[in-house]
């Protein structure tokens, strides 16, 4: 199971939000690159980085943070955040990024993400965050009226190399993921599933190893790194078990 510890961009800072509440955007570290640099000294080796400006207005608001990171460690990014047109991912692949994550374009444009699935093979996933089941898009500052579920069914066969399934009401929260949903999903599907939203404690993270073992390829958390409640040593130990 991957363990993708979570960078999130606001005013080129590193910060966590609670539920997406952009108003309610704590500061982590002033350099996210310091902080990338601090993620892969510890072993990590994936990094799941969010323009969170870049989601909310629909463009990439936080590149030279993005490209800062690319340059300045070995870490595999996984990016999303208003990525929303073909020449976007295009150019975030070319730059290095191994796999863009699309949201409210998948929500709304299809067949431009199974075009960018097919063109790029186990580059392209989809972002499917759910708001009382319903996708949320647009920074999650609107609803889509789209089951989470039916979104997931949606791109089965086009090639997507996963879904990207975050709970927003348990995300930033440090409640517990809701491992119910997201073993529903996964077992729904056969295209991978990574898992993000909520993750709080070791506990919580065992208890989503153990479920999800064989359905569920990865893991993204946040908070719970940042405010020390989860040690980068233990996870990874724990799931290089997987």
């Amino acid at each position: 199971m991957i363990f993708f510890p979570a960078i999130d961009l606001k005013d080129g800072q590193c910060v966590r939000l609670v539920k997406g509440n952009m108003k309610k955007a704590t500061i982590f570290h002033n350099s996210p690159t310091e902080q990338a640099r601090l993620f892969q000294n510890s072993g990590c080796s994936w990094l799941h980085l969010v323009d969170l400006d870049g989601a909310v207005k629909g463009q990439n608001i936080n590149s030279k943070s993005v490209k800062e990171i690319i340059n300045s460690t070995d870490l595999k990014i996984q990016l999303g955040g208003g990525i929303r047109k073909k020449e976007q991912v295009e150019t975030w692949i070319e730059y290095g990024v191994k796999k863009v994550v699309l949201g409210t374009v998948a929500a709304k444009e299809p067949r431009v993400v199974r075009e960018l699935a097919k063109a790029y093979p186990k580059m392209v996933g989809v972002g499917v965050d759910a708001l009382n089941g319903e996708v949320a898009i647009e920074g999650w500052t609107k609803n889509s009226k789209i089951r989470a579920i039916d979104l997931c069914k949606l791109y089965e066969d086009s090639g997507v190399a996963s879904i990207i399934y975050t709970d927003i009401n348990r995300d930033g929260a440090m409640k517990g993921p809701n491992i119910e949903e997201t073993l529903k999903i996964a077992t729904s599907l056969s295209t991978p599933v990574v898992a993000s939203g909520g993750i709080s404690s070791m506990n919580d993270l065992v208890q989503l190893y153990e479920e999800g073992r064989g359905l569920i390829e990865g893991v993204i958390v946040g908070r719970a790194i940042y405010e020390n409640k989860i040690k980068l040593k233990d996870a990874l130990h724990l799931l290089a078990g997987s």
